[in-house]
């Protein structure tokens, strides 16, 4: 079907019914998407329930690999003339006994930061000595100390606690936010959709082995707030939906709104992963961890936002009635002289 429009009527039409939409302007043919995501909501469902059980399995038997900046430990920074040989260190380190020694450059590659766990077999002083005595035998020069530190256990139990807090605080914000804003059933789609993003990303550490740390702490709450923003769009072009097609059914509505939003969730996604890939990449060892859990949370996140949001919030019966306000009696009246 080709329809020869005004602007208005053309515009109204991309954002109501794509579905119908062939556009032949200035012989540039256009035709919208019109994937049934709805429809196959149970072949996602099953697949991220599968995603959640072997996450939250994951996590109870083998848990989180936490970093010193939870359990506590050694961090001393060192500095040479010459770009540094991580690799070298990390082999110098491991045969030395410290295999759980974590070695990166800390702002040029000059500068080596390295982080160890707590040894009960020996203090904290010794350990530190141990090392500077360590790798100052296998390189060319030796290394100028800059700084060394000791964190406590009870620093990082703070640190846990504080970072579950900031978890638990976020999600009750999100669910005060959208109820607000939407609709009550919204809300709980919505969390349902974070709470799903941040499990399985952590799931993909504690299968993985990777560490867990401050810097990952900080891309779970990036991702709450990218999941939640990449929903919102979608269930704001849901509410709009509503309240212009009533003949709809809130399944087709709802199959609808997420199409039209479709391209601006896939292209906002793929520049964000651009820029994560760099990072992964060329960031360095103190953001790697950071940009895995952000690729992985994105990724998780816009598949979220099509197929786990508006589902849920469908599952929950949420429905026309819930967005469209009622109409009050004698209303018309009311701007009568």
């Amino acid at each position: 079907m080709v329809i020869v429009a005004s602007r208005s009527y053309l515009f109204n039409l991309r954002l109501f019914r794509p579905d119908l939409l062939l556009i032949n302007d200035k012989d540039n043919t256009m035709k919208a998407t019109n994937i049934n995501f709805i429809g196959n909501r149970n072949i996602a469902l099953i697949f991220s329930s599968i995603l959640m059980i072997i996450s939250i399995g994951s996590l109870a038997v083998r848990g989180l690999q936490m970093g010193i900046d939870f359990t506590g430990g050694t961090l001393i920074e060192v500095g040479y003339q010459q770009t540094a040989d991580l690799d070298q260190l990390r082999k110098t380190l491991a045969e030395t006994g410290f295999n759980d020694a974590t070695v990166q450059n800390f702002g040029t590659t000059k500068d080596v930061l390295i982080r160890l766990k707590p040894h009960d077999d020996m203090k904290n002083k010794d350990i530190s000595a141990k090392i500077i005595d360590a790798i100052n035998k296998t390189t060319k020069e030796p290394a100028s100390v800059r700084r060394i530190e000791f964190v406590g256990p009870q620093v990082g139990d703070d640190l846990a606690e504080d970072g579950f807090l900031a978890l638990l605080y976020s999600t009750i914000g999100i669910l005060i936010y959208i109820a607000w804003r939407f609709e009550w059933k919204f809300s709980v789609g919505a969390v349902i959709a974070t709470f799903h993003d941040v499990i399985v990303t952590l799931g993909v550490f504690s299968v993985l082995g990777l560490e867990f740390d401050l810097t990952v702490l900080a891309a779970i709450l990036a991702l709450i707030g990218y999941s939640l923003n990449d929903t919102i769009v979608v269930y704001d072009r849901i509410r709009e939906n509503f309240r212009n097609l009533r003949k709809m059914t809130t399944e087709e509505i709802m199959n609808l709104s997420v199409n039209v939003t479709l391209s601006r969730t896939i292209m906002t996604s793929f520049t964000v992963v651009l820029v994560l890939v760099s990072l992964f990449f060329l960031g360095g060892e103190a953001i790697h961890n950071f940009s895995t859990a952000m690729l992985f949370g994105v990724v998780f996140g816009t598949y979220s936002s099509i197929f786990i949001a508006s589902p849920a919030a469908l599952l929950l019966g949420v429905s026309s009635a819930d967005l469209i306000a009622p109409v009050k009696e004698g209303s018309e009246l009311d701007n009568l002289p």
